[in-house]
């Protein structure tokens, strides 16, 4: 398949990229702390809808089953008695994640008029990712769909109205002119209605756009912060093909060599 994406950087090795998730904290000790990394655990264990991302979760999910879980598929510490100071994602485990997630890419755009839908809550950090991969598929022959434009709502955490807006096709939650951070699965939900039937062949996102995506059986992958479980979970439910720890909002220029690795990843396997 011929690509017409916009050029990414060359990819080095996987111990250089493992280097740089280290370095610039991606992975290995992270800023998140191990005390806020155990309060969301505790907050998923007890349902707190603004961790849940817009998944519904089955039996069995204590605060020791994620931890558990968390330390299985983030590589945080997987001692309970350690509870404070920092915590880790394991660089690996970050790396195995993006293969995994760039053959699930793949596989959608081996087939023609593949339809995908890009998201993010997080427009500070991960926000440069997700154009790359709208790119990508664009240059693949991809359709990036744009559902429930302008649709609006005030949610439970503030107290004014907020708009799907989308930039390069990457949906996105704006506030007067700016785009913000959440975790709010509404606006997926909101797509998803407005889409109907027609519903996308990917959903390529993190928080609630993704959560709301997985719960609603649409073929979803995403990229997880260690203080974020709900995707993590809901990849051991089977909602969601593939999340990828790291640290979600380190400066944007950090994530080139992952956001490369990835791209090739994709590349190579079509």
């Amino acid at each position: 398949m011929t690509l017409h994406s916009e050029p990414t950087p060359n990819p080095g090795s996987r111990d250089d990229l493992r280097e740089h998730l280290v370095r610039t904290r991606i992975a290995g000790d992270v800023a998140t702390s191990r005390e806020n990394n155990l309060d969301h655990y505790r907050s998923l264990a007890n349902r707190d809808p603004h961790h849940m991302f817009g998944l519904t979760l089955g039996e069995g999910w204590s605060y020791r089953d994620v931890l558990d879980l968390m330390a299985k598929s983030a590589g945080v510490v997987a001692d309970p008695a350690h509870r404070e100071g920092l915590d880790t994602i394991d660089p690996d485990r970050t790396i195995d994640a993006v293969e995994a997630m760039g053959d699930v890419i793949a596989g959608v755009l081996r087939n023609a008029g593949a339809r995908i839908l890009v998201a993010t809550g997080h427009p500070t950090g991960l926000l440069t990712v997700h154009l790359a991969l709208a790119r990508l598929a664009r240059g693949c022959g991809a359709t990036l769909l744009t559902p429930a434009e302008d649709w609006s709502y005030t949610g439970p955490r503030f107290g004014r109205r907020r708009k799907i807006r989308y930039l390069d096709d990457v949906a996105m939650l704006d506030d007067r002119g700016a785009f913000v951070h959440t975790h709010d699965p509404a606006p997926m939900e909101a797509m998803i209605e407005e889409m109907g039937q027609e519903l996308p062949d990917l959903v390529i996102a993190d928080h609630g756009w993704a959560g709301a995506a997985g719960e609603a059986g649409i073929p979803t992958v995403g990229f997880a912060d260690s203080n974020d479980p709900a995707l993590f979970v809901g990849e051991a439910e089977g909602k969601i093909a593939v999340t990828v720890p790291l640290d979600d909002n380190v400066l944007p220029r950090h994530y080139a060599p992952l956001t490369a690795h990835l791209v090739a990843r994709v590349t190579s396997a079509l």
